[in-house]
């Protein structure tokens, strides 16, 4: 029989898996009424803190990390990170736990960082972001017992909790689009080759295309910065056969790549149209607006320090959680070809 778990304490008591968490560990949050009852299902399910659970509770700092391998230049100016670190720290305060965030220059640093905090006790979970392929960090999180949630895919097919959004089929919804319009000649201005998400997001033009007839559809990978961007846009539109839409998968290269444009004198959107994967105030200010995906960025965050609390407080659990696939919102730098 398997071993009772928080959720299931939650489930027959009605409440959420924080209440039993703050119940079980005698912390305050619930009603004295609410904290017998939970005990009582408690004890009469047999149920028996997970080791490493109990590890930590008995240690417990009240602090999450979250480190970040990418140039530090580049996440400046990234709208998307800004509103993602606003709503981990949402979901965290409300529960009165502080956030350490730090930035490096590769994986490698990132996992030395992860070690010493797990010596040292300094933190009681971590949040992960970029997911690579065959990333080394599910790996060594799951050697030191540390709780950890993934956003943005499935923490080593599903050994660690993740928050995750469909990055294919929100990139088969672009295509299909630019499609529908008439384009033939796409091009996809990518981010990072090993990110998980880029490589989905790879696959999904590459398996489209034969389906939606496109006649040229290459993806052409980056670091995500507005440099990058702009100088591919400009190799893109420098050719004798040049696209007549760009994907870009984030904003930022998007704005980028529409200010090229215009230094080349290509009209957006009479001979050229561009979207973008990520939505912002940055592509809403533009003239023309770009077309972009638009999606809670801000939630995201917040259901990821949900999750990863939920984890802390029963890691013997595994929760992937999709939220809502991003919605296109068109707007006036998309039309059909010229």
């Amino acid at each position: 029989m398997a071993r009772p778990t928080i959720a299931d304490i939650a489930t027959r008591a009605g409440v959420s898996k924080g209440a039993v968490s703050f119940a079980l560990n005698g912390r305050p949050g619930v009603s004295d009424a609410t904290r017998e009852r939970i005990l009582k299902i408690a004890e009469q399910m047999s149920w028996r803190p997970h080791s490493a659970a109990r590890a930590l509770g008995a240690s417990r700092v009240d602090s999450v990390g979250m480190v970040i391998a990418r140039p530090a230049r580049t996440l400046g100016v990234e709208p998307f990170f800004a509103h993602l670190l606003s709503g981990v720290q949402s979901g965290l305060s409300a529960e009165s736990i502080s956030l350490q965030l730090l930035i490096v220059e590769d994986t490698a640093a990132e996992i030395e960082v992860y070690r010493r905090w797990a010596s040292e006790h300094r933190v009681d979970g971590v949040i992960l972001v970029d997911l690579t392929v065959k990333d080394p960090r599910v790996d060594e999180l799951k050697a030191l017992e540390l709780p950890a949630v993934v956003i943005g895919g499935r923490g080593g097919k599903g050994a660690l909790a993740s928050v995750w959004a469909d990055d294919r089929d929100a990139m088969l919804a672009i295509v299909e689009y630019l499609a529908a319009l008439g384009h033939r000649r796409i091009a996809h201005i990518a981010g990072t080759p090993n990110f998980q998400h880029t490589q989905r997001r790879i696959r999904a033009v590459r398996d489209a295309a034969p389906r939606l007839g496109l006649v040229d559809a290459p993806s052409l990978t980056t670091d995500f910065s507005d440099a990058e961007g702009a100088a591919i846009t400009r190799k893109l539109l420098s050719q004798p056969k040049r696209p007549t839409a760009i994907v870009y998968d984030s904003d930022v290269m998007a704005v980028a790549g529409l200010g090229v444009a215009m230094e080349m004198g290509v009209a957006v959107p009479g001979e050229l149209s561009i979207v973008a994967f990520d939505d912002s105030i940055l592509t809403q200010l533009m003239h023309p607006a770009l077309t972009a995906l638009s999606r809670d960025t801000f939630d995201f965050g917040r259901q990821a320090a949900e999750v990863l609390l939920d984890t802390i407080a029963d890691p013997s659990t595994v929760i992937n959680r999709r939220t809502a696939d991003p919605v296109l919102t068109v707007r006036e730098s998309t039309a059909p070809p010229g």
